[in-house]
């Protein structure tokens, strides 16, 4: 009896040692998670949470507090297949603020090492964004060959900003651009860019 007795004790101790070391450890990696207000954690992609969650970012990091009313415009021009980045583009008449906004999604990690799945989004100016969009299908045009000629070797990268833009071909002869920022790697396929950018112009 007392063995059984011992036995119960020896087993509720145990589960209460995992469950305060579960405990622990949930709160620890939590703690390592980034708590930037730019930084939106999601378990799952959607073009609809994108948008949702866009429309706070505009309003807090790009259009700014206010006391009046102000209309503005959001519209999700394109998402990648991979839904890892959405282009979306605002419009606010009473600030004359226009652009377009990069919405990343994907695992993304923290100087720890801590994995998490999350939204994040950068702002472009228009200006900006033409420059960008037109560097981008002029290097592809004037790079064909080249990157046709050795598909998945041959590369072309450059730096925007805070962006890296990596661009090649991979071997179904598919025109591929992977876009680096933070700790984001999200792959933006060729027609979703030539969406984004024949919407973003007719604007």
């Amino acid at each position: 009896m007392n063995n059984f007795v011992r036995l119960i004790r020896t087993k509720f101790r145990l589960r209460v040692s995992l469950l305060v070391y579960l405990t622990v450890t949930s709160m620890f990696v939590i703690g390592q998670v980034p708590s930037n207000q730019d930084v939106f954690f999601a378990k799952e992609y959607s073009k609809e949470i994108a948008l949702y969650k866009a429309k706070e970012f505009a309003i807090k990091n790009i259009l700014g507090e206010t006391y009046d009313p102000v209309k503005f415009e959001i519209d999700p021009l394109a998402a990648a297949y991979s839904g890892e980045l959405t282009c979306l583009t605002y419009f606010c008449k009473k600030k004359n603020l226009e652009g377009l906004i990069f919405g990343f999604y994907n695992d993304t990690w923290n100087n720890s090492g801590v994995v998490y799945s999350a939204y994040a989004f950068k702002n472009i100016t228009r200006p900006s964004a033409q420059i960008l969009l037109s560097k981008i299908d002029s290097l592809i045009s004037e790079n064909t060959e080249y990157l046709g000629f050795n598909t998945d070797y041959n590369n072309l990268y450059f730096h925007y900003d805070d962006l890296i833009f990596l661009l090649y071909k991979n071997t179904s002869g598919s025109t591929k651009i992977r876009v680096f920022w933070n700790n984001f790697d999200s792959e933006w396929d060729w027609t979703a860019f030539k969406r984004t950018q024949k919407r973003f112009f007719k604007k």
